[in-house]
């Protein structure tokens, strides 16, 4: 089963499959603006999902924050056109 865990301390989502790091979405924050610049999964968790759910929890919780998205890395541009 995979945990998903927002790290606001490491600027990030990740994905965790039996305490293992398997996939993460990184941030920068940029004065009112988060930049997402990294979404990874490692290849043996693809085409499940995670991607798409860490790129969502980093958007939703800038979001509750008050912050704007800026989706530097081109799968989070993908999934939050």
């Amino acid at each position: 089963m995979i945990n998903y865990v927002f790290e606001g301390t490491k600027s990030r989502s990740a994905a965790y499959n039996d305490g293992q790091l398997v996939g993460l979405c990184q941030y920068q924050v940029d004065g009112n603006h988060w930049i997402i610049t990294h979404t990874e999964v490692q290849r043996e968790f693809g085409g499940r999902g995670i991607a798409k759910e860490l790129v969502l929890m980093v958007a939703d919780k800038a979001r509750q924050l008050g912050f704007t998205i800026i989706p530097a890395c081109s799968y989070a541009a993908k999934v939050l056109s």
